[in-house]
């Protein structure tokens, strides 16, 4: 795993120290985990316009197809449950 050193608002990291522990996850995790996110979605958007630079408009059909393929490889983190 690589690491990297990262500069960010207070107030920001305030928010997603915070959104962590909610979540209870680690910081590291959370922040690889928006990234990721954030990724997926590029990648789709990429996905879409290269669809349409080949086909032209995209049918509802692939378009679902398409939102469903990356679901599919997507991670869905859900919050810990917190200990009593």
């Amino acid at each position: 795993m690589a690491k990297l050193s990262v500069s960010m608002d207070a107030s920001l990291v305030k928010l997603i120290r915070r959104a962590a522990a909610e979540e209870g996850v680690s910081l590291s995790t959370w922040l690889a985990e928006a990234a990721s996110q954030r990724a997926r979605q590029r990648a789709l958007r990429e996905a879409v316009a290269e669809q349409a630079r080949g086909r032209g408009t995209m049918t509802a059909e692939e378009a679902s197809r398409l939102v469903e393929a990356a679901r599919a490889s997507s991670r869905v983190s859900r919050p810990r449950r917190k200990r009593a």
